[in-house]
């Protein structure tokens, strides 16, 4: 059978990294009640708000733009990106207001490309991270999506090492990092992604997923994986927050 593919090791210093784009507009219901009264990238976890564990991950490893959408209680989540602008003068944060309606992962991310610089950017979750420093998944995203090879390429995990995620599989990946459904092992897409502005750019004009972009980067052959070589955590609920508390606290 094949092995899960690795890819060489790279560092800061080998790629620069693209704008940032963090997904923070979603309503969060899985997470009620706390999100009755806050959004879901604001909800604490082990003392820090969710959005601001997936900054340091991007800039453990040289992020410097990012781009936030926001939906769900936007005054409170356009004041933390404020302060967060003001905490951090040399990097550049923006909001991607949704005012009239949600418009879901892969329709946030084509709205907000007109503030997006890079070409791929960066696509990540506000509901999952790993601990700054404990692997450079951003730096080797790049690496795999400068050989040419994809459109998209996703930052995976092995669902029995996905904590706090109770879904079986979103794809399976073959021994060169190729993802579909009919060849290799089972993964979980781990929420970071290195997206081509084209293929971020395509949809319909009405909310629609990420998933659907993932589709047509596989119906062209062109989607790829990396896997996470270090805990990952995801949060999803409020039993998932006790869950990662006592997981970071048995390494930090």
């Amino acid at each position: 059978m094949d092995a899960f593919p690795v890819s060489p090791a790279a560092t800061q210093a080998d790629v620069v990294l693209p704008d940032v784009m963090l997904l923070a507009a979603g309503l969060g219901t899985r997470m009620r009640p706390l999100t009755f009264d806050r959004p879901k990238a604001l909800i604490e976890v082990a003392g820090k708000p969710l959005i601001d564990h997936v900054i340091d991950c991007a800039l453990a490893e040289g992020a410097r733009k990012f781009v936030v959408n926001i939906h769900h209680k936007p005054d409170l989540m356009a004041a933390h990106i404020a302060r967060l602008a003001n905490a951090l003068p040399d990097l550049t944060f923006e909001t991607s207001y949704e005012k009239d309606r949600l418009l879901d992962t892969g329709g946030g991310l084509k709205h907000a490309l007109p503030l997006l610089g890079s070409d791929p950017v960066l696509v990540m979750n506000t509901d999952s991270f790993w601990l700054p420093g404990s692997d450079n998944p951003i730096a080797r995203l790049v690496a795999e999506y400068a050989k040419d090879e994809a459109d998209c390429v996703l930052l995976c995990v092995e669902p029995d090492k996905a904590t706090g995620f109770n879904k079986s599989a979103d794809f399976l990946i073959d021994g060169e990092g190729n993802l579909g459904q009919t060849v290799g092992r089972p993964v979980v897409y781990a929420g970071t992604a290195v997206f081509s502005r084209e293929l971020a750019s395509l949809g319909p004009d009405v909310p629609f997923s990420l998933a659907r972009s993932f589709g047509v980067a596989r119906d062209r052959g062109r989607i790829k994986g990396i896997m996470i070589q270090t805990p990952w955590y995801h949060v999803g609920d409020p039993a998932a927050i006790v869950r990662t508390e006592q997981a970071i606290g048995t390494l930090v």
